[in-house]
């Protein structure tokens, strides 16, 4: 029989990830899994147990928790010579992978998902010595994004990185950066510059409509340097899907990239801190294999 692996991430979903457990290992034995169910208690333990599911050779790994969990459990997973599939219950605020994936954001909806036989292997991203599975982004903006606490989160949700993100506007100069990406170079000022994998940012699906998860690029964004009543346009962009097309918005595809500045500048990975500049990304293409609703269109 095949073994499965679930995740939990017990304080997420308002602390109500435990009550899913059974119903979730239910399931999980009714498909011929025999089912292992761990608890987090501390960061990297997602990443820990994932690394054990897939030296053990498990057919199936479920996360079981919001976006932190799930980076944290493909990052044990990607590297590894023998991958499970990945099934993902979202309990976060955002889910960005899941929105992406078309997945229900309703828990009950998404445990039943479990039950379904389709599968999509989708793209991953290297982001130095880690992975990620929707967007990097580059700048001031992405630092102050890092630091939206999880009340923020509860309370306004996907606005609640737009607020911060525009408070920091306001008080911030653009940046020389130099992004090598491919056989291309672009050298100027940027407010923000946005690696995308997946169309969901933040909580916002139309940022980058035209990513899909397994189309093999990074959808970059440059935000070069304009004036506040500008900005304000560029952000109307972005809720209408329509940032590549705005004026003072630089848009290319990529497989590779490496981005530098002569100042330090902080990254924001997954909607996490991400360190600082140089970083070097790349796409492993249709690299891991998530379950998926039977009637998804992703």
């Amino acid at each position: 029989m095949s073994k499965a692996m679930l995740i939990v991430n017990p304080s997420s979903g308002k602390e109500e990830a435990l009550d899913y457990v059974e119903e979730i290992e239910s399931i999980l034995k009714d498909k011929g899994y025999v089912v292992s169910t761990v608890q987090t208690e501390k960061e990297l333990d997602a990443t820990k147990y994932c690394v054990e599911a897939c030296k053990d050779e498990f057919g199936l790994v479920v996360s079981l928790g919001g976006d932190g969990t799930l980076n944290e459990t493909i990052n044990g997973m990607v590297d590894q010579e023998h991958r499970p599939k990945l099934a993902i219950i979202p309990l976060g605020t955002v889910n960005d992978f899941a929105r992406a994936l078309n997945l229900p954001l309703d828990p009950k909806q998404a445990v039943a998902t479990l039950r379904s036989d389709r599968t999509k292997k989708v793209d991953v991203g290297t982001f130095n010595d880690r992975f990620f599975v929707n967007i990097v982004a580059v700048g001031a903006i992405a630092e102050a994004t890092s630091e939206v606490t999880t009340d923020q989160k509860t309370k306004f949700g996907p606005l609640a990185y737009l607020m911060e993100g525009a408070k920091t506007l306001a008080s911030t100069n653009a940046y020389p950066l130099r992004i090598e990406h491919d056989d291309k170079v672009w050298e100027g000022e940027s407010f923000l510059f946005l690696a995308a994998l997946t169309k969901s940012t933040a909580g916002f699906e139309k940022l980058s409509p035209e990513a899909k998860v397994n189309d093999g690029v990074l959808h970059c964004y440059v935000v070069k340097e304009v004036g506040m009543i500008r900005m304000a346009s560029i952000i109307t962009s972005v809720l209408r899907g329509q940032l590549k097309e705005d004026k003072d918005v630089e848009y290319f595809k990529a497989e590779k990239i490496r981005v530098s500045s002569s100042e330090k500048l902080h990254t924001n990975v997954d909607g996490e801190e991400g360190g600082s500049l140089p970083v070097e990304m790349e796409v492993w293409p249709r690299h891991i294999e998530v379950i998926i609703s039977e009637d998804g269109s992703e």
